[in-house]
């Protein structure tokens, strides 16, 4: 069974708020750098991603040896996984379920941690106690995966505290950090430089619009793992298309900043309108937002040409929790009012 959004495929979609993708799409100068890498696709790709490599250490200020580029986030995850071959793993309950996924290829144990929602599930200091040294990987999503949660900066420093007590390996997923306009002060990425026993990941796929060309890297100074993930992947796991576009994405500053300014202005759109509507919302620091209403909704919607995440197979989830992705202003609207028909069919 499909676990994720953008399943455009299966049904009749006319509006995909399912996928956290940026609303304004790919980049001119991306797509354009990917249209015309198609003619030097009768050679292999680069295995290395030499000049990918280059631009991402450029940007993150991050040695080229302690980058890894990958086939989206996903590819990174499972080889991840392989190249470590944790025996127990910590996990939070509800996230992102490729991190289940990837260590059930290995028959790893894994111990969830399940958020509660009496805490609007957010992420509280108890988890410290569940890190111990028999936990091999502990696996994070900042800002969490369905629910948009960020995790409290001071609680996040205790958590590499723990880790570094326990000889626990973390790995980090930073993926919707981009969407923050102070990522830099809440990624973990410069303790890269001293801390061995920590990954993150990254991925063009939601800021630069490049789901279907499938990109992503981490970042780790433990150049052994590093090397290790490398070989337990097929030698050419990153087209030419896709590097090329990574490169063009990498100079797209200003097309961030007016992402950013306007997931930020329709963000607070979104939930005061939804507040309105009566729809209770957990406060989303991502660009996209978790929401509770009743049963039906998922369904009543796809009926209009609008599909929405339905988060009832989250693992600590059920039936009436979703997730919906922020757009531009004329489709945010389409979706409210969308909204308002079925909470009136509801009554």
């Amino acid at each position: 069974m499909y676990q994720h959004g953008g399943d455009i495929y299966s049904n009749n979609v006319k509006l995909d708020f399912s996928a956290n993708i940026n609303p304004f799409g790919m980049p001119y100068a991306v797509k354009k750098a990917a249209e015309c890498a198609i003619a030097n696709c009768i050679h292999y790709p680069d295995t290395y991603c030499r000049e990918l490599t280059k631009g991402i250490s450029i940007k993150e200020e991050i040695k080229e040896e302690h980058i890894l580029c990958g086939n989206g986030a996903a590819d990174l995850i499972f080889r991840f996984v392989l190249a470590k071959s944790p025996k127990k793993a910590l996990l939070l309950a509800p996230s992102f379920s490729e991190y289940e996924a990837a260590l059930h290829t290995i028959n790893c144990h894994i111990h969830y941690h399940i958020l509660q929602e009496e805490y609007g599930y957010c992420l509280t200091e108890q988890f410290l106690n569940e890190i111990t040294q028999q936990t091999d990987v502990v696996i994070l999503c900042n800002p969490n995966n369905p629910t948009g949660i960020l995790i409290e900066k001071e609680l996040l420093y205790k958590i590499v505290c723990q880790c570094h007590k326990t000889n626990t390996f973390l790995f980090l997923d930073e993926c919707f950090l981009d969407f923050m306009a102070n990522e830099k002060e809440i990624s973990l990425k410069q303790q890269i430089h001293y801390n061995k026993n920590i990954m993150i990941l990254k991925a063009f796929t939601k800021m630069y619009g490049m789901a279907g060309l499938r990109l992503g890297y981490c970042i780790c100074s433990d150049t052994t793992l590093i090397q290790k993930m490398r070989f337990v992947s097929q030698s050419w796991a990153v087209s030419i298309p896709a590097q090329a576009a990574g490169v063009a994405a990498l100079n797209e500053t200003e097309f961030v900043k007016k992402t950013i300014e306007l997931i930020q202005q329709e963000k607070q759109y979104l939930l005061s309108e939804l507040k309105n509507i009566g729809i209770y919302c957990y406060t989303p620091s991502a660009n996209y937002i978790f929401f509770k209403a009743e049963r039906g909704y998922y369904e009543m919607l796809l009926k209009k040409g609008i599909l929405i995440r339905s988060c009832h197979n989250y693992k600590g989830l059920c039936h009436g929790y979703y997730r919906i992705a922020i757009k531009t202003h004329e489709q945010n609207k389409i979706l409210i009012e969308a909204l308002k028909e079925v909470k009136k069919c509801q009554k």
